[in-house]
């Protein structure tokens, strides 16, 4: 998994907590990496499960609504980092569209060694896109927090509705 991801979650944590609660996580996991991150370096993503447990514990907050607002958080560096990504429409259904087709085509050119999740898209009405989510690392937390983001950045009204299936998560964004 890439460090970005590492460094903006310890971000999040310092924003929302403070460096101490930082420190605290990285030091309880004993983590291969010993908790030092760059931007670009490759880490398992085993460590981010094991700090994001940690935070858990600590914080009194559960798994999921952390790995929620960890993809909140996310959604919004991501479009203030990668503006040419956000850029090319206003629209939340349009942009969640092209995440597969551009965007991840994009980010393998950046970072070829990047496993990045798979995603399919259907309209079911023009103010309705069904997205099913595939991932080996089953984030589909954090998946949905970044829809949620996206929502936020475009600065729409619209819901998101989560149902498992086999190997993901199936999402119903309904967006202005």
């Amino acid at each position: 998994m890439k460090g970005m991801i590492f460094t903006e979650f310890l971000g999040l944590v310092e924003e929302k907590w403070d460096a101490d609660m930082v420190d605290d996580i990285i030091d309880a996991c004993d983590l291969p990496s010993g908790g030092a991150y760059t931007a670009v370096g490759t880490y398992d993503h085993q460590e981010i499960v094991a700090l994001v447990v940690e935070l858990s514990k600590r914080s009194g907050v559960e798994v999921p609504d952390l790995l929620r607002v960890y993809g909140q958080h996310l959604f919004s560096k991501l479009a203030l980092g990668y503006p040419q990504f956000v850029g090319k429409t206003d629209s939340v259904l349009d942009f969640l569209e092209g995440v597969e087709n551009y965007i991840h085509v994009e980010v393998r050119k950046l970072y070829p060694d990047a496993e990045l999740p798979s995603f399919e898209t259907k309209r079911l009405e023009p103010q309705v896109l069904e997205m099913i989510y595939r991932s080996s690392r089953h984030l589909d937390d954090v998946c949905h927090g970044l829809i949620e983001g996206c929502i936020t950045h475009f600065k729409k009204e619209g819901t998101v509705e989560r149902e498992p299936i086999d190997d993901g998560s199936r999402f119903v964004i309904r967006c202005e």
